[in-house]
């Protein structure tokens, strides 16, 4: 099950985990998924995605239509 967002894209990214004695080794940020079943009234079907919960944030603003056509646009959701 691969760490990426459906709709924004976002996966996990490398960074440094920094000790006191400033030694670094490498370390992974996950973004925060949520696996959720959206109503589409247009298509009338319910569709399971796993969003980031900035997406959540999106859908709530702008709804999830709106969000799934930029989605399509960007090269996120090919169907």
């Amino acid at each position: 099950m691969a760490r990426v967002c459906d709709l924004t894209g976002k996966r996990v990214q490398v960074g440094n985990r920094v000790s006191h004695a400033n030694n670094k080794t490498k370390r992974k940020f996950y973004p925060n998924l949520q696996k959720k079943r959206f109503y589409i009234p247009e298509e009338d079907a319910w569709v399971t995605l796993k969003v980031s919960t900035s997406a959540l944030r999106n859908i709530t603003k702008n709804g999830i239509s709106a969000v799934l056509k930029k989605a399509k646009e960007d090269g996120y959701i090919v169907y």
